[in-house]
């Protein structure tokens, strides 16, 4: 029997390198998940082969690694491996059924969005505000408030062109994914900024486009500028690890339904898609009242 055994995993790991040519640390880690299946199975009170394996239990193993503190993406990585050991085997004729059909990995949890607390945003554009006028900190402090007042990706806003920004309706027209425009409102604060930064440039940089944001030397400025631009700015105000343009927009949407903007309204400024994108953001807000209810009542 355990020669039979055999017999069969050195066919299939023989299968997916020859047929399926996957790459050899993938077939390391298909012979290993067999091995840790096979010997959980043969632990087991009424100890089975992998053959003879139903779906109850690949998910008492599934559940045994995630007791034993496994990463979901570790697991589902052994799972993915057992689908196709079964479906080779399924293939072959040595099983009538694919337990691992009907099994579903675990789940990775929804990180919540990190944003910026208000107050600190407020800090940082006071310091923004005291700095010297030169190109590069008007530039810095345009690129800021844009983001944290409209919530555009940072392609978005990279992509912008003078012509994009109607200072007589206050609207930016931005290309979002899949090439899909919409309009982005602005108020008199942003109209300021934008007028001051668009002056400034145009006296202090020769352009080679219609890009609204440029480098030092006039071309279309380039992620890592702004990446960096974003990152030295928000460490001014910030602890966070990872300060980045995105974090802005997160903050944005923050913001927005802690003063009483609704799902729909905020999905329309983010270009979300799906609601349940935007939704994400009311569970970030909980988690702060959530905090402050702990830090604030005399009897928590």
């Amino acid at each position: 029997m355990e020669q039979r055994h055999s017999e069969i995993k050195e066919r299939f790991l023989q299968y997916i390198t020859a047929e399926r040519r996957l790459a050899q640390r993938t077939v390391e880690t298909y012979e290993n998940t067999l091995k840790l299946f096979g010997e959980f199975l043969a632990a087991l009170p009424e100890p089975r082969t992998l053959v003879e394996a139903d779906a109850d239990n690949i998910r008492d193993w599934m559940g045994w690694m995630m007791e034993n503190k496994r990463s979901v993406a570790y697991v589902n990585r052994l799972i993915v491996a057992l689908r196709t050991f079964y479906k080779f085997c399924l293939m072959e004729g040595t099983v009538d059924k694919d337990p691992a059909r009907a099994v579903l990995g675990p789940k990775k949890p929804k990180r919540l969005p990190r944003f910026v607390r208000e107050k600190d945003m407020d800090r940082l554009l006071q310091i923004m505000e005291e700095k010297e006028k030169t190109f590069n900190n008007v530039r810095a402090r345009t690129i800021i408030y844009i983001l944290y007042l409209t919530g555009m990706r940072a392609s978005e806003l990279l992509s912008l062109d003078d012509d994009m920004v109607d200072f007589v309706s206050r609207e930016i027209k931005v290309t979002g994914k899949r090439n899909k425009q919409r309009i982005i409102p602005f108020g008199e604060e942003l109209h300021n900024i934008l007028r001051e930064y668009i002056d400034l440039r145009d006296k202090t940089v020769e352009r080679e486009n219609n890009a609204l944001f440029v480098g030092d030397k006039g071309k279309r400025m380039t992620y890592d500028k702004l990446r960096v631009t974003v990152k030295d700015n928000l460490a001014l105000v910030s602890a966070m690890q990872k300060l980045s343009p995105h974090l802005l927009r997160h903050t944005f949407a923050t913001a927005m339904l802690n003063h009483d903007a609704n799902l729909e309204s905020i999905q329309k400024l983010l270009g979300h898609q799906s609601l349940n994108a935007t939704e994400i953001y009311t569970h970030t807000t909980f988690e702060q009242l959530k905090r402050i209810y702990n830090e604030a009542h005399p009897r928590t």
